[in-house]
């Protein structure tokens, strides 16, 4: 069986698709990656051949804003939510598109997988007349700039001669990694869904010194605000907040954000611009985080309680979900202080409930089929 998997460019679209994709390889299909440039190397260090295509929400957005005067993040909020609908909704499904379409051509994959905001790899796909499926990267979540990201969605759907919702697939099925009782309950309702477990993955690389085989009496808390919402008075708040307490604090500053920007740290902070997360989650006791879906996703698996520091997006939307699942705290607005992280980590790593709950959870997702069950199903489900 040929397949296409598909995502936009970024961490957050293109990772979660990687654990699926190569279980296909795996299970003897063929697999192909397009993507954009930016991610390939990422894909074909998994060993999976790269094909690029599309333009990153990064790139369509700076194109959107271009010749605005002053900072956009600064717009009022209507008229950033209408610039996200046009990049979303209108200018990467149209790139993405006409990149992708001589791709099917050549290729005639028997389905295209394409990630759940990758609207123009479905409509280059029904218009070749090749299955394809839908991929979530974690909760079906509404975003604030959602109303208007969704009219573009339809108008462009139009142009292209499809119907339906992207949120669930245009009625085809969607395979799910969010664990079902975290999940959007109208999106549950109305998606043909195809749960499949969330396996992390990371671009190779070694584990800081010191992690594996380390005491497991003193607590190991774990901060990150992910590869796109780097924020230098955020981690230096969260990094107070923490070193107060009597444990070890990883920092991941991710691309965004230099070390040398963070100064001197107190003794129990280690910094370090990145980590292979998905071989971390095992050796920690607390993550905090900005609520990005892989974060929140791989940390439902390990087991662990979060403390969330939603900075944008669908994390505010993860927040409620993880908060609502009794396996996490969040702090935003004014009741972010270094004070409140104390708090709220101290609470977080004494309180029994929360870690009976990340247990549970934890057990939820470890029984859910496994990427390597789903890929060698596929063959029947299209």
């Amino acid at each position: 069986m040929r397949l296409l998997f598909t995502a936009l460019g970024g961490y957050g679209h293109c990772f979660p698709l990687i654990p699926l994709a190569v279980a296909a390889r795996d299970a003897g299909h063929e697999v192909g990656f397009a993507t954009t440039d930016e991610f390939l190397p990422a894909v074909e260090k998994a060993g999976i051949t790269g094909i690029p295509a599309g333009i990153t929400p990064q790139e369509a957005f700076m194109a959107e804003v271009k010749g605005l005067d002053g900072d956009p993040r600064r717009l009022p909020p209507e008229e950033l939510y209408k610039i996200l609908g046009r990049v979303f909704g209108a200018v990467l499904p149209r790139a993405f598109a006409g990149d992708i379409e001589p791709v099917l051509a050549g290729r005639r994959p028997d389905l295209v997988v394409y990630e759940a905001m990758n609207a123009g790899a479905a409509y280059a796909a029904k218009r070749a007349g090749i299955p394809c499926f839908s991929h979530t990267f974690g909760r079906v979540a509404e975003y604030d700039a959602g109303e208007e990201i969704r009219e573009r969605i339809r108008a462009t759907s139009a142009e292209f001669g499809v119907e339906g919702e992207l949120e669930t697939g245009f009625g085809d099925p969607v395979l799910d990694i969010c664990p079902e009782s975290v999940q959007s309950r109208e999106f549950l309702a109305a998606a043909k869904r195809i749960p499949v477990r969330p396996v992390g993955w990371s671009v190779p690389g070694d584990l800081p010194a010191g992690i594996e085989g380390r005491d497991r009496d003193r607590p190991l808390a774990y901060l990150t605000l992910g590869t796109q919402y780097g924020n230098t008075d955020v981690l230096a708040e969260a990094i107070t907040g923490l070193a107060a307490l009597d444990l070890d604090v990883l920092v991941a500053t991710g691309p965004v954000i230099g070390v040398e920007l963070l100064g001197e740290v107190p003794p129990n902070v280690r910094l370090e611009a990145w980590v292979p997360q998905s071989e971390l989650l095992p050796h920690v006791d607390l993550v905090v985080h900005h609520g990005g879906s892989g974060t929140t996703l791989g940390a439902f698996g390990a087991g662990l309680p979060q403390l969330v520091l939603p900075q944008g997006a669908d994390q505010l939307a993860n927040a409620r979900a993880a908060v609502e699942a009794g396996v996490a705290a969040q702090l935003t607005g004014d009741g972010f202080t270094a004070e409140a992280v104390t708090e709220q980590a101290r609470a977080l790593l004494a309180d029994t409930a929360v870690r009976d709950a990340a247990r549970a959870l934890a057990e939820e997702v470890a029984a859910m089929p496994a990427p390597a069950e789903v890929a060698a199903a596929l063959p029947g489900r299209v």
